[in-house]
């Protein structure tokens, strides 16, 4: 059967198909020849739409970073905050592999800009100077990203299972926390909340 032309593949099929395979079976496997082979390409070939490993991993981050629409801005940097680091945790948690991969990522993409962006309008009324408002930002995103890793790898230790460390003396107080109980420990927007209004009123010198 004669040879026809080899099929054009786009960059978005590239994106498409690498973050495809970080959902599924972890960054790992996200490899220049593996996406090359999942779009039917040749390995080599594939190096015609991203130079290397490291570039499509800042492209996926890009583009998951466009996927939700970000919530409506209302004036209320509190609770407009609040609202992106809860969809931030969604994102997050729709790709496991986006924490591990934000720390020291380069924002250049159009998609994580207009993240940037929506931040710092978020923030326009706490009347904070642009280079605070944009420390914040990182400081809120890093938050979400460390109690995404915690919520996937289920960090939460159970009362039996640190039961008898406790039960040796050693650690008085964490026996008297657990002995106060108080119900369920605070949910992830309640705790988003109190470090979003801390570090803000904290930066306003309140």
């Amino acid at each position: 059967m004669p040879r026809g032309r080899p099929p054009a593949y786009t960059r978005e099929q590239v994106l498409a198909a690498a973050i495809t395979v970080a959902d599924t079976e972890g960054l790992e496997a996200v490899t220049m020849r593996r996406i090359a082979t999942e779009i039917g390409a040749g390995a080599m070939s594939l190096y015609t739409y991203v130079p290397d490993r490291e570039h499509l991993i800042d492209l996926m981050v890009d583009r998951v970073a466009g996927e939700p629409v970000p919530p409506a801005v209302t004036g209320d940097w509190r609770a407009d905050s609040l609202a992106l680091v809860a969809m931030q945790r969604d994102l997050m948690l729709a790709h496991p592999w986006l924490p591990r991969v934000l720390a020291g990522r380069r924002i250049t993409g159009r998609n994580l800009l207009g993240f940037l962006e929506h931040g710092l309008r978020a923030l326009e009324p706490a009347g904070l100077p642009g280079i605070t408002k944009m420390t914040l930002l990182g400081l809120f995103t890093g938050f979400v990203a460390s109690y995404v890793t915690g919520e996937l790898a289920g960090a939460a230790s159970s009362v039996e299972e640190i039961g008898a460390a406790v039960a040796s003396g050693d650690f008085p107080q964490l026996a008297r926390v657990l002995s106060e109980g108080g119900g369920a420990p605070p949910d992830f927007r309640m705790i988003a909340d109190w470090m979003i209004a801390g570090l803000v009123e904290q930066a306003r010198g309140r």
